[in-house]
């Protein structure tokens, strides 16, 4: 078990207070490629968000990795989200005066890796999502399918146990999110990335194994097997 969550509540403070979890309850597998899928405003992302430990829960449990997240210091959370999880957003989030191979091997230069490995991890991992021949191509001169298999890249360069895409093919066309899920699964299969992707494109589910359904914050449908 790579993620175990109880009881999870997330509540936003307000004159009106909105309760966007209402007590989930999951178990994800090492290795699995999972969908978590709703209509909007059924709290998929704010679970995401909870997952990767990017905002705080109300109330509840997260075990990661066998490790009691929440029960860290943010100096230990900050250091565990680098180190064992990485994340792909709808934008890209590229910095546009640095070019591919730049931002991909950027958080390993903050980790202090020397730079001849942090460039042959950052070359590796770019060819891994094929793109070998755009290594040196700034943001503006890639398509959006390839921005975010440069995000993709980034995202895998440190090995993370889990992998968050939240929405990863809302920003491209339909040629371009094939390409994208189809990296995603053959990351799944190939390496045996554990992947957690939130997603309302009902079609996205013949490239998972597992679907999740949300419906006002609470599981609607858990187990749902999409293939072996």
């Amino acid at each position: 078990m790579i993620i175990k969550i109880k009881n999870l509540k997330r509540v936003y403070e307000g004159r009106v207070p909105t309760q966007a979890l209402k007590g989930v309850d999951i178990e994800i597998e090492k290795g699995e490629f999972v969908a978590i899928m709703g209509r909007s405003g059924s709290g998929k992302s704010t679970l995401l968000h909870q997952l990767g430990l990017l905002d705080d829960p109300t109330f509840g449990e997260i075990i990661i990795d066998g490790v009691d997240v929440l029960g860290l210091t943010s100096r230990q959370q900050t250091h565990f989200r680098l180190t064992k999880l990485g994340y792909v957003f709808q934008e890209y989030a590229l910095l546009p005066e640095l070019t591919a191979l730049e931002s991909v091997y950027l958080p390993l230069m903050k980790q202090g890796i020397k730079k001849v490995e942090y460039i042959k991890r950052a070359t590796d991992v770019l060819a891994k999502v094929g793109l070998e021949e755009r290594l040196h191509h700034l943001p503006r001169e890639l398509s959006g399918g390839e921005q975010q298999r440069v995000a993709i890249a980034r995202a895998i360069v440190n090995n993370p146990k889990i992998l968050f895409a939240d929405e990863p093919c809302a920003n491209l066309d339909s040629e371009s999110s094939e390409t994208v899920l189809k990296l995603f699964q053959k990351l799944n299969k190939e390496l045996g990335q554990t992947i957690v992707m939130v997603t309302h494109e009902p079609e996205d589910k013949k490239y998972v194994e597992r679907v999740i359904s949300l419906k006002d914050g609470l599981i609607d449908r858990e187990g749902e097997k999409i293939r072996n």
